[in-house]
């Protein structure tokens, strides 16, 4: 695994035992099981302060700060060192994998934070779900399988 393109985000983190705070393609038990073979335990979560930000260009969002936000998704518990390296791969490097504070613990949960230019626009799962979600679980395991 030690190969994999990516890592440097994920070793950044590896020894605090985080949990990964999921907002957008991740949150998906589809996705997950393409990617990491097995959906974790999840549970709802919400970030303030933050926003679920619609890119340019694709079907996949971008967590961007936004004082008075909330954002929505999942907690990820229990990744192994494989799992969380192949999360780290799959994501562009436009992310930095960092902490965060979610509004339901008091423990902070890392996340893939968006770094480059996003819109206006929030990205809404359900719209995701409705029109991309078949085409995206197909290509997340093309994706998994060039590993």
């Amino acid at each position: 695994m030690d190969q994999l393109p990516g890592i440097r985000r994920w070793n950044a983190v590896a020894a605090q035992d985080y949990s990964l705070f999921a907002y957008g393609t991740l949150q998906f038990p589809e996705v997950l099981e393409v990617l990491i073979g097995r959906v974790p335990q999840r549970a709802t979560a919400t970030a303030p302060g933050w926003r679920v930000a619609a890119l340019p260009g694709r079907v996949y969002p971008g967590l961007v700060p936004e004082p008075n936000a909330l954002a929505h998704g999942v907690i990820l518990n229990g990744l192994t060192a494989a799992e969380w390296q192949i999360l780290d791969a799959f994501e562009d490097d436009e992310y930095d994998l960092r902490p965060i504070r979610l509004t339901d613990s008091t423990d902070p949960a890392c996340t893939y934070v968006w770094t480059s230019a996003a819109t206006q626009d929030d990205w809404h799962p359900t719209r995701f779900a409705t029109n991309h979600l078949p085409y995206f679980i197909t290509h997340s395991a093309e994706w998994r399988r060039g590993l």
